[in-house]
């Protein structure tokens, strides 16, 4: 019951349980960054049940460094333990999420996004005073690196198995020969899946961002595309050639934008007569009270450490990561586009819309 002046002994209770917890996963995920870093999870998915002295050998790691990592993941119920053999186990149904890079529920690599946005954390606290923000190149290399593997098992998984067939008429013109662009490529992971997928197409990728668009170049030469098939170029974006595609994406781009309104004219303006523009944002509501969860809490705090801060770095829009569906739809009319609609695609982490010009 509550107690004087509304004040609830239970409810404070819950919340230090709650606040101990949040605090112990805190330090706990740098203990799981470094078994993702150092391949450790992989080796374990590899043995079966092991000790720490054959852990060590396999993977020429510090056995006492081991020890105490095996400790945190046992306390954090990633790992089981047998105390009787000490043996120490990664269980089959932990498999996927943190040792299997291709599986469309590997969420290891988040931990590798969390640590750059930590030792940023300190120059957004002092934007909290001064305003402002941080800019895109205060952020060390490591942060897109992680985000390539964040959204790598996205468009292996999604893109062309389910996303574009929701678009058939897309599909037929890039069957045909048409020129797709991918707008804020990054690593040119999506474009590279398109190319691959039509053969006949034109695909390129622009990005602002000169680290990305070498990395881009260097997956492209990996997966065997030549500059005829696929093309990346560092470019301004809002400034996009007219009427030269037939299919437009971008992918979590439009939140993190500058200027988001003249990003989406900028596009109408590129696509062709009855070209299609793909929008994948975050899904999430705009209402903060539909957003109480543990996907909202990351949302928040991702945006905040990031997605605004870099756009208000510029004197931007800073609309964050949970802009959500009205926003969108308000964008793509004030653009121009007369056409607006949310793909009938479930997805626990992206909202897709289809806008015409």
């Amino acid at each position: 019951m509550p107690e004087h002046g509304g004040f609830n002994k239970e409810k404070a209770q819950r919340f230090l349980q709650q606040l101990m917890k949040d605090v112990s996963a805190s330090f706990h995920s740098a203990m799981t960054y470094i078994g993702d870093r150092l391949g450790i999870f992989k080796a374990m998915a590899q043995t079966g049940p092991v000790t720490v002295a054959e852990l060590a050998q396999r993977t020429g790691l510090q056995e006492r460094y081991l020890r105490e990592w095996l400790g945190s993941m046992v306390a954090a119920q990633y790992l089981d333990y047998d105390p009787t053999t000490e043996r120490y186990r990664l269980p089959p149904e932990h498999v996927a999420p943190l040792a299997e890079e291709n599986s469309p529920v590997f969420l290891a690599s988040m931990f590798a996004g969390l640590m750059p946005h930590l030792i940023v954390a300190p120059k957004v606290a002092e934007a909290f005073r001064t305003g402002g923000g941080v800019a895109q190149s205060e952020y060390p290399q490591e942060l897109f690196a992680a985000m390539e593997r964040m959204t790598a098992p996205m468009y292996e998984h999604y893109l062309i198995q389910q996303w574009l067939p929701a678009l058939p008429r897309v599909q037929a013109r890039l069957n045909e020969g048409g020129a797709a662009l991918d707008v804020g490529c990054g690593s040119g992971r999506a474009a590279i899946k398109i190319a691959q997928a039509f053969p006949n197409a034109r695909v390129f990728g622009f990005d602002r961002h000169a680290g990305s668009i070498e990395r881009a170049r260097a997956n492209a030469r990996a997966a065997g595309l030549g500059e005829n098939r696929i093309r990346f170029d560092v470019a301004d974006c809002n400034q996009l050639p007219h009427s030269t595609f037939d299919f437009i994406t971008t992918f979590e781009v439009v939140h993190d934008a500058v200027d988001p309104l003249a990003l989406l004219t900028s596009i109408r303006n590129s696509l062709r007569p009855g070209g299609t523009y793909m929008m994948a944002e975050v899904n999430a509501s705009s209402r903060v009270e539909e957003n109480i969860s543990p996907m909202g809490r990351m949302l928040y705090s991702a945006s905040t450490l990031y997605c605004m801060t870099t756009s208000l770095a510029e004197g931007g829009a800073g609309l964050g990561a949970a802009m959500g569906e009205a926003k969108a739809r308000e964008l793509a009319e004030s653009a121009g586009f007369r056409h607006f609609r949310r793909l009938p695609i479930d997805h626990p982490f992206a909202a897709l819309y289809e806008l015409k010009g």
